[in-house]
């Protein structure tokens, strides 16, 4: 760029794997970076951005593949990685040619101050790397709010990190202890959106249920809730997701008695045999698991109830796998999100004894998905001819062109109707199942 040439805003893309946690960085740094003028040595140069996941060893591999194949489609772009995979394993990074950055969870809040500072802002012969161990972290850096303009039920994260460290997970070691933001933070975030964002949020985090208890005076995931309700800066809430034990009778009196949180609950229980679990290192069991779905079912009787679970944990035998089964079927649930176990190099759970072979882990998985589709199939039955609130999205159905919206307990429903419907909430009868995944619906205007 000839000298005194002024910095011009660069092309922006970026590529996100994983949770909504890493969805809401992402749209944060992507608006950051859009509103950042860089100076480039090639007026063709953009930045692309990868922020990476390691949660599995399919997630690490399509991490590594979305970088490679960035690179080929963006050969003069400047490509960053960060995320998880930048936090576990950079040295693995640093062999991909043509990566220019890899900066990693803990230095991901100064993206934007690292790439502001390099002048010229040019591709590097060898990966310029920011790696700090992301374990030794007090504090949870401020986050920019981003605009999200096209995502009509907006992610807040108020919370990151995980001390509980499960034998078979990496995420402690990828995102640092327990973090949170402040209550006033929160609502300043929420405060922030556009009046048409706020019908519904939805609250994110690694260890939601763990929210303030390293703050200074400690709060509580309630007593946010609460401040939120008394605020009345959003019509509902959504919980991403809550561990057993820390959905509580008091939390669960709050959701009945406000009307703010949506009745959907999901639940990470991981597996449905006691043995399996202590071995998991999860501090609950089966049968505290099933009076708390009960409970929920018996207070929010038309509750979506989601459930992770692993197939395939280190020993698990064909009577644990029988057991978590005869759980799953005989509980009120509406769905499962089903993995299979991946060993992850530096979690305990690596070096197991008595590993599940693939081809059975894979039929395990497979029973479990055809016991999910099982359940949702009935629940959007039980569904069938109710009048449910729907928050109608910004973006019609690609299927089918009709307008598709949420319900507060997670029915995903398609009407017809015009564009003025858009990021509002309208009551819609449900006329019967569409699909796996939808519901018709009729707007009740």
């Amino acid at each position: 760029m000839p000298d005194g040439s002024a910095p011009r805003l660069l092309p922006v893309n970026v590529i996100t794997l994983g949770c909504k946690v890493n969805q809401f960085e992402s749209e944060a740094i992507a608006m950051a970076l859009e509103t950042v003028r860089l100076a480039s040595t090639d007026a063709t140069a953009g930045i692309c951005l990868i922020n990476t996941c390691t949660v599995t060893q399919k997630a690490s591999m399509q991490s590594r593949q979305a970088i490679r194949k960035t690179i080929r489609e963006h050969p003069d772009d400047i490509i960053v990685a960060t995320g998880c995979y930048a936090q576990s394993e950079p040295e693995a990074l640093k062999k991909i040619a043509g990566l220019d950055y890899i900066i990693s969870n803990a230095d991901k809040h100064r993206i934007i101050e690292i790439l502001a500072a390099a002048r010229p802002l040019q591709k590097n012969p060898t990966p310029v790397m920011l790696h700090h161990d992301i374990r030794r972290e007090k504090y949870l850096h401020p986050t920019l709010m981003p605009v999200m303009e096209n995502r009509t039920r907006p992610f807040i994260k108020i919370q990151d990190g995980c001390d509980h460290f499960c034998t078979y997970c990496i995420v402690p070691y990828t995102r640092g202890p327990s973090r949170s933001t402040p209550p006033a933070e929160v609502l300043k975030m929420i405060r922030s959106l556009p009046l048409q964002k706020r019908q519904e949020i939805v609250l994110t985090g690694i260890h939601l249920g763990k929210y303030g208890l390293d703050l200074t005076p400690e709060t509580s995931l309630k007593n946010l809730l609460q401040q939120i309700h008394h605020a009345a800066v959003v019509n509902r809430v959504r919980l991403s997701s809550v561990e057993p034990l820390e959905l509580t009778d008091d939390l669960l009196d709050f959701a009945d008695a406000s009307g703010l949180i949506c009745p959907h609950f999901h639940i990470p229980l991981q597996s449905g045999d006691d043995g399996i679990l202590k071995a998991m290192h999860r501090p609950y069991d089966t049968k505290y698991v099933e009076t708390l779905v009960q409970k929920i079912h018996t207070r929010f009787p038309d509750a979506a109830i989601g459930v992770d679970i692993l197939a395939g944990f280190p020993g698990e035998t064909e009577t644990a796998f029988t057991n978590t089964f005869r759980l799953l079927a005989g509980l009120p649930i509406t769905y499962l999100h089903v993995f299979p176990f991946s060993p992850r190099p530096g979690t305990p759970a690596f070096h197991f004894p008595h590993p599940v072979a693939a081809d059975t882990v894979k039929k395990r998985r497979n029973t479990l998905l055809n016991l999910s589709r099982q359940k949702k199939t009935a629940f959007y039955t039980k569904m069938t001819g109710r009048i449910l609130d729907v928050l109608i999205e910004n973006r019609r159905d690609l299927n089918t062109g009709k307008l598709s919206g949420v319900s507060a307990n997670y029915v995903r429903v398609l009407a017809d109707g015009d564009d003025r419907l858009k990021n509002t909430l309208v009551p819609c009868r449900i006329t019967g199942i569409l699909r796996q995944d939808a519901v018709s619906g009729e707007p009740c205007l």
